[in-house]
């Protein structure tokens, strides 16, 4: 910056930099009113879903009646990665929500007898989130 800016210009135009910085990483801008904090508790009373919950819960008893129980070390022997794929593409055809129900709990049997080569849980944030309709 240069010296004979006013150490008031000065301030702005870092401040004003620095908010530009902080808007391409998808942060709140310094000037702008952080959000009020929102409690744990209301979060997990928000934050999710019973009624597909519920669908997940029926669905995986009528599975343990119909192929094997969760932990029956056999229930990984499914092609379940393809299966996922295969009851997307028909929840993106015809809107039937049960299938939204059926890959969630192919998730969690994969997450459970995954036979995935590279499988490991590692928490990252790649910056790369969903993205809104029209943006």
């Amino acid at each position: 910056m240069r010296k004979h800016c006013s150490r008031k210009s000065q301030l702005q135009l870092r401040n004003w930099l620095h908010n530009n910085w902080r808007e391409k990483k998808g942060l709140l801008r310094l000037d702008e009113p952080t959000p009020n904090p929102v409690k744990l508790s209301e979060l997990r009373q928000t934050e999710w879903v019973p009624e597909f919950e519920q669908y997940m819960r029926n669905r995986l008893l009528m599975g343990a009646f119909r192929y094997e129980r969760m932990h029956d070390p056999t229930k990984g022997d499914y092609d379940i990665l393809k299966d996922c794929r295969r009851r997307l593409g028909l929840y993106e055809n015809d809107g039937n929500l049960e299938h939204l129900v059926d890959v969630a709990n192919l998730c969690m049997i994969e997450f459970l007898h995954s036979r995935h080569p590279k499988k490991h849980f590692t928490a990252t944030d790649d910056g790369e989130h969903c993205k809104k309709r029209g943006t």
